[in-house]
């Protein structure tokens, strides 16, 4: 499995802003992160509105975490362009498995689907450190 290109690109958002200690505007992010703008922009609005950044107007307008970069998980920035984490679908309230009875793997997914998010929830853009292969 990938993740889908716009949680790839809100990865991507959300550390450049964990980075810098001051407001940065959107056409700069799109610069230092190679999202194109107008997709960055689509990107800023989720992370906005799910509260992991804020937004501030104006000429000397910008971007910056609404918390301390330790407190943001990569799982809340995944979700917050992604919706909640699942392996399969059958796992939706709204989708109806195609199993009559009982479906095999509900609770396999479910179980896989718990330790993934578990294991996103424990990695922190205040915690992150860029290793190197070596090789």
């Amino acid at each position: 499995m990938v993740l889908t290109l716009e949680a790839d690109y809100a990865v991507r958002i959300v550390d450049d802003l964990a980075q810098s200690d001051r407001k940065v505007d959107a056409r700069t992010l799109s610069e230092h992160t190679r999202v194109p703008l107008r997709f960055a922009l689509k990107i800023l609005r989720k992370l906005v509105a799910s509260g992991l950044i804020v937004s501030y107007k104006g000429a000397h307008g910008g971007y910056m975490l609404a918390g301390p970069a330790d407190s943001i998980t990569l799982r809340q920035v995944i979700e917050s362009v992604e919706g909640p984490y699942m392996l399969s679908r059958c796992q939706q309230d709204a989708y109806s498995c195609t199993h009559d009875h009982c479906c095999r793997f509900h609770e396999i997914y479910d179980e896989i689907s718990t330790i993934v998010r578990e294991k996103l929830d424990s990695y922190t853009f205040g915690t992150l450190d860029c290793k190197k292969k070596q090789g």
